[in-house]
């Protein structure tokens, strides 16, 4: 799994633009099953197993990340953007950004220019303009046009005791592990989609799922740790080190107590660390399967990440082992499920 991890995350894939993840996961998965690309840009496909399910699992997991788009060059050669999917301000003060061939950096008034609550206060993201070292108008627009989706920019890095800083891992690493999966051979058959637009509104993953005509549905995601320091225990959502995370509920699904409780006696059973998401919070593609056709129980196994939605996304790789390990072990139960 880790061998596709960091060629993921080095691909660049804004909701909207993530053609360059999908013909990626398509050369490495393709000799493996049946797989095509939808007209929305998802990647969808069909894994022979060794035995056919009494329920067919839809397997997801979204190939899109939050970004930038460019919505005005200003006559000095600075770029305003809108963000693509839910960015905290902090997030882009100084970050380094790319538009294709193209780098910029995030800039904002310096702190001794700045006067008042200009100094106390985080600055309205609609004060910050992107600089591309452009000389003026013109000269940026031989470069970029307005409309045009970036991402951050930002290394690959292991460090500390088993610990992985990159960009995007929302959601390569969900992709990273499904890759993995497919390129196993499975007890029993089972769908798949590569998602697109997860990011700003779960969109892809509900045309798949609505193609695709699953049973089950089971999602592999990055979820927000918010495990630091000086964080009261109360609104830590789950920690690094700690195993996967499984929910009973969040912003956009209330998943099935049955699926819920299998998660954790599966863990239990097979010695895989698992824990559970305490933070009614966020989304994700579950939100919209279990809403296609007449209703599809969904369920979602995530990577604790901190610093999500950021450059420096950080997740313990043993964690990352424990979602394969336990995404494994529900396919197989869902597959094998006859209620």
């Amino acid at each position: 799994m880790l061998e596709y991890l960091e060629p993921l995350c080095r691909l660049t894939g804004a909701s909207g633009d993530e053609s360059r993840v999908a013909e990626y996961i398509r050369s490495v998965i393709s000799p493996y099953c049946r797989c095509e690309i939808d007209r929305m840009g998802n990647l969808t496909g069909f894994r022979q197993g060794r035995s056919r399910p009494k329920k067919l699992v839809m397997l997801d997991a979204h190939m899109d990340e939050v970004g930038l788009m460019i919505s005005s060059i200003n006559e000095d050669g600075f770029l305003s953007f809108s963000t693509v999917g839910g960015v905290n301000v902090e997030s882009l003060l100084g970050a380094r950004v790319r538009f294709g061939d193209v780098i910029g950096v995030i800039g904002l008034k310096p702190v001794h220019l700045a006067k008042g609550e200009e100094r106390e206060t985080m600055p309205d993201r609609s004060a910050l303009t992107v600089d591309i070292g452009a000389k003026d108008k013109a000269d940026a627009q031989k470069h970029i046009h307005v409309g045009q989706i970036g991402t951050f920019e930002s290394e690959y890095v292991l460090f500390g005791d088993g610990y992985l800083k990159a960009r995007a891992i929302d959601d390569r690493v969900g992709c990273a592990i499904l890759i993995d999966l497919i390129l196993q051979e499975p007890d029993y058959d089972f769908c798949f989609s590569f998602s697109v637009q997860e990011e700003i509104g779960l969109r892809g993953a509900r045309v798949a799922a609505y193609a695709l005509k699953p049973d089950r549905a089971l999602c592999l995601e990055a979820t927000t740790a918010a495990d630091l320091a000086g964080m009261p225990e109360n609104k830590t959502v789950c920690c690094l080190g700690q195993g996967a995370v499984v929910s009973f509920m969040d912003g956009a699904t209330l998943y099935d107590s049955r699926m819920y409780q299998d998660a954790l006696s599966l863990g239990k059973e097979n010695g895989i660390p698992v824990q559970s998401k305490r933070a009614v919070a966020g989304g994700n593609d579950a939100g919209s399967i279990h809403l296609t056709r007449e209703g599809i129980p969904s369920f979602t196994i995530s990577v604790p990440c901190r610093y999500l939605h950021s450059p420096a996304c950080v997740i313990s790789l043993t964690d990352a082992v424990s979602v394969e390990r336990l995404a494994a072990e529900m396919l197989r139960r869902m597959a094998e499920d006859e209620a």
